[in-house]
């Protein structure tokens, strides 16, 4: 029984040890990239936001206003030609991406300029279907601090140049921190294994016009 005890404090330990490790590493890898304004942030090919809740009758989260808001100030600076939009379309009522395409272009954003990831179900899978369907080699992430460390050194172990703007606007809780301590774990699994997504498809440039590809 004591030995018992014994391996279960070690391993328990063991694995405190590695998710504080694992956090740090990524927290110090992707610093260097975050820019905490859209002014500060340097051009990119594309700005990628990250899906967030929508409400079955398409009604944006403040978290997610704030990542379009913020890919906006971005576009209209010109640091991007280009804004891409992931989430969740698994579903008829699962639609994270449609609605976020009226609010931008209510907000004078071009259609030609939107580009709509339907297939983003993770953070890991955005960035590598930006990578390998959308062709996209330099990238601002719009999303909020708690978010940001994981996407950027998920889209940099990729091999996309990937930075990060800061898009916190007072709408953040505490368990989004909570999560993202076990969300970061995953990542690096994901990297390792090299996890492939679950829907891949057909090619779509984000050099092109994002009308063609609703």
């Amino acid at each position: 029984m004591k030995r018992f005890i014994r391996i279960t404090i070690f391993a328990g330990g063991a694995l405190v040890v590695g998710i504080f490790v694992t956090n740090a590493v990524i927290y110090l890898a992707s610093k260097p990239y975050i820019h905490a304004s859209a002014s500060q942030a340097p051009e990119a090919q594309t700005v990628l936001v990250p899906g967030a809740a929508v409400s079955p009758k398409g009604v944006l989260s403040e978290i997610f206003i704030d990542r379009l808001d913020t890919a906006v100030v971005l576009y209209t600076a010109g640091k991007v030609s280009k804004i891409l939009v992931s989430g969740d379309n698994s579903t008829d009522v699962q639609n994270e991406v449609n609605p976020a395409r009226l609010y931008l272009i209510e907000k004078g954003v071009p259609d030609s300029a939107i580009f709509l990831d339907h297939a983003g179900f993770d953070t890991y899978s955005t960035m590598y279907r930006a990578r390998d369907i959308f062709g996209v080699t330099s990238v601002i992430i719009s999303t909020q601090s708690f978010h940001l460390p994981r996407a950027i050194f998920i889209a940099r172990r990729l091999g996309i140049e990937a930075y990060g703007v800061n898009a916190d606007a007072g709408h953040i809780l505490f368990r989004n921190y909570v999560r993202e301590v076990l969300a970061n774990e995953k990542a690096v699994l994901n990297l390792l294994l090299n996890r492939k997504p679950k829907f891949l498809g057909e090619k779509i440039p984000i050099t092109g016009d994002g009308r063609l590809y609703p």
